[in-house]
C-alpha cells in the first residue's frame, strides 16, 4: 500500500525537478534579450516605445520571485518556499500573459540612430522576436505547471506563517534599475555631489555596507543549527546569481557601468567568476570550491570596494542608480558567500588549500588575456555601412588583463593577441599583486584567530575558580584544555549534523 502511495509521489517529484530546470534555463537564455530588463525603469500608464504598463511591469518583478523560491522548494523541498509561491505566483504569471503590449517590440533602433547605436543593437539584439515570445510563454507555463504540481506534492493548506517569504523573495529579486524611474541619469555629470566616485561619502558608505551585512549575517545565522544555515547561504547564492544575470539585460539595453556590449558577459572577470565558484561552494559543499571562493574571490570582492579603479575607466553614476546598486548588491552577497562558510565553522582553511587557487587564478589570467584579445580584434573589424565602433567599446578588460586601475604606469614587454597588443609585463606583475593580496587577506585570518584564541582562553581562565585549576605534568593549566573544547565544539557539533 505504501508502495503504491510512493510510486505518484516519486512521479510528482520527478516532474517539478524537470519543469523547474527548463524553466531556470528559459528565464536565463531570456536575460539575452533587451526587453527583459528595460522595462523596469520606463514605467508608465500608458504603452508607448519609451514607457510600459505598470501592471505588466510588476508582474514581471513579481514573477522573478519564483526563481528564487521554485529552486528552494523544488530541489531543497523547502515548505516554506511552496507556500509562499504556490497561490502567490500563478496570480501574476496570469497578468503577465495578458497585458505585454509592445514588449517583444523593443529595440534601440530609431529612425535617427547613429551609426554606433545601430552597430551596439546590431550585436547585442541577437535574439529573434519569434524566439523571445516562444521563450516567454514557456516559461509562463511552466511557472504555472511547477505551482500546480506543488499543490499535488504539498496539498492546499499552507502555514500562513510562511507568507514572510513574498515580500521577502520580492526584494531579494528587485530589480535595480526601477529607482530609475524617479529621476534622469542624464541630468547628472560626474560633479554632483550623488555621482559615485572613490574616496566619497557613497564610497564609504558601500563599504560599510558590505561590512554590516557581512557582520550582520554571520549573527543572524551563527545560533542556527547546519540545516538552517546551509538553506540561508543556498538561497542567499541563488539571489546573487539572479541578480546577476540581470546585468545581462541591462548591457543589451542601458549598459552597465563603461560596458555596452554582449561581450561584457562574458564571465572572466575576476568577481563574475566568483558568483559562479561561491555559489557552487555552498551548494555542492566542495572543499575546492570553497578554497578558491576563500582565498581567491573574497579578496577580489574586498579589494574593489576600498578602490574602484581610476575614475576615468568607472562611470557607476549617482549612488541611487543601477551600476553602484547593482555592483554592491552582487559585491556584498559575493563577499559574505566567501567567508561565512568558513566563519560559520562549514569549512577550515588549511595552507596547502591555497595551491589550486593559485592555479585556477593563473589560468583565470592566461584566459583572460586571450578573450580579451580576441574580442577586441572582433569589436575592432566589426562594421555597418562602413562605420566602425568607437575605440572606447574596443576593451572588455577581462580580469584587468587590458586596463591598469591603479595610476601606476607599467613599462611595456608587448605580446600580441589577434590584432590586439597586450603587456606581458603588466599581466605577470598583476598576478603577483593579487597573489600578494591573497596572502595578506589570509594572513590577516590567521591573525584574527589568534586573537579570538587569546580572547576565548583568556574568558575560560577567568570563569574557572583557581582553587579548581590544576596542572600538567609539563606545568601547564588546564586552560589550553579548556580553550580546545571551546574551538572544536563548533566542528564536532557539524560533523553530528551531517
Amino acid at each position: 500500500m505504501n508502495i503504491q502511495r510512493e510510486k505518484p509521489r516519486s512521479y510528482i517529484d520527478a516532474a517539478l525537478k524537470i519543469c523547474t530546470a527548463i524553466f531556470l534555463v528559459c528565464a536565463f537564455i531570456l536575460t539575452f534579450t533587451v526587453s527583459d530588463y528595460y522595462i523596469f525603469n520606463r514605467i508608465g500608464w500608458n504603452n508607448t516605445a519609451e514607457s510600459f504598463n505598470v501592471f505588466f511591469v510588476l508582474s514581471q518583478w513579481f514573477k522573478k520571485a519564483g526563481l528564487l523560491l521554485l529552486p528552494m522548494a523544488v530541489f531543497y523541498k523547502k515548505r516554506s518556499c511552496a507556500d509562499a509561491g504556490k497561490y502567490f505566483l500563478p496570480v501574476f504569471v496570469i497578468i503577465s500573459c495578458f497585458t505585454f503590449g509592445n514588449f517583444f517590440d523593443i529595440t534601440l533602433i530609431r529612425e535617427d540612430s547613429s551609426a554606433e547605436t545601430i552597430i551596439l543593437a546590431e550585436i547585442n539584439e541577437f535574439m529573434p522576436k519569434a524566439a523571445n515570445m516562444t521563450l516567454f510563454f514557456i516559461a509562463n507555463a511552466l511557472e504555472l505547471v511547477i505551482c500546480v504540481l506543488l499543490f499535488l506534492r504539498d496539498g492546499y493548506k499552507i502555514n500562513t506563517k510562511n507568507l514572510i517569504f513574498i515580500p521577502v523573495s520580492i526584494a531579494a529579486v528587485m530589480p535595480l534599475n526601477i529607482f530609475e524611474n524617479f529621476f534622469d541619469i542624464r541630468n547628472f555629470d560626474n560633479t554632483h555631489f550623488l555621482w559615485f566616485k572613490n574616496f566619497t561619502v557613497w564610497h564609504f558608505l558601500a563599504l560599510a555596507a558590505l561590512v554590516g551585512f557581512t557582520v550582520g549575517s554571520y549573527y543572524f545565522l551563527k545560533k542556527k543549527n547546519r540545516g538552517i544555515q546551509d538553506g540561508y547561504l543556498i538561497a542567499a547564492a541563488i539571489v546573487l546569481l539572479i541578480q546577476y544575470h540581470s546585468k545581462d539585460s541591462m548591457l543589451l539595453g542601458d549598459g552597465y557601468n563603461v560596458y555596452k556590449t554582449v561581450y561584457a558577459v562574458i564571465p572572466l572577470f575576476i568577481c563574475n567568476m566568483g558568483v559562479y565558484v561561491s555559489s557552487l561552494s555552498v551548494i555542492m559543499k566542495k572543499r575546492v570550491l570553497y578554497a578558491i571562493s576563500f582565498f581567491v574571490h573574497a579578496v577580489g570582492a574586498l579589494t574593489v570596494f576600498i578602490y574602484f579603479g581610476k575614475d576615468d575607466m568607472s562611470n557607476y553614476g549617482i549612488f541611487c542608480s543601477y551600476s553602484i546598486l547593482y555592483f554592491c548588491v552582487t559585491h556584498c552577497l559575493l563577499f559574505a558567500l566567501c567567508v561565512l562558510p568558513t566563519a560559520l565553522g562549514h569549512y577550515k582553511f588549511r595552507v596547502k588549500d591555497c595551491i589550486i587557487p593559485l592555479i585556477y587564478y593563473c589560468i583565470v589570467i592566461v584566459l583572460a588575456a586571450i578573450a580579451s584579445g580576441l574580442v577586441t580584434t572582433a569589436l575592432m573589424n566589426y562594421t555597418h555601412n562602413g562605420e566602425h565602433l568607437p575605440d572606447k567599446w574596443f576593451k572588455p578588460n577581462y580580469a584587468f588583463t587590458q586596463v591598469n586601475p591603479l595610476p601606476i604606469e607599467v613599462p611595456v614587454i608587448p605580446i600580441v593577441i589577434g590584432e590586439c597588443q597586450l603587456n606581458l609585463l603588466y599581466l605577470v606583475l598583476l598576478y603577483l599583486a593579487y597573489v600578494l593580496l591573497f596572502w595578506a587577506f589570509t594572513g590577516a585570518y590567521y591573525a584574527f584567530l589568534a586573537i579570538r584564541k587569546k580572547v576565548i582562553a583568556r574568558g575560560a581562565t577567568e570563569s574557572v575558580p583557581q582553587v579548581a585549576i590544576p596542572f600538567s605534568v609539563a606545568g601547564e593549566t588546564a586552560v589550553s584544555d579548556t580553550y580546545s573544547e571551546v574551538e572544536e565544539e563548533p566542528e564536532d557539533k557539524n560533523k553530528e549534523e551531517v
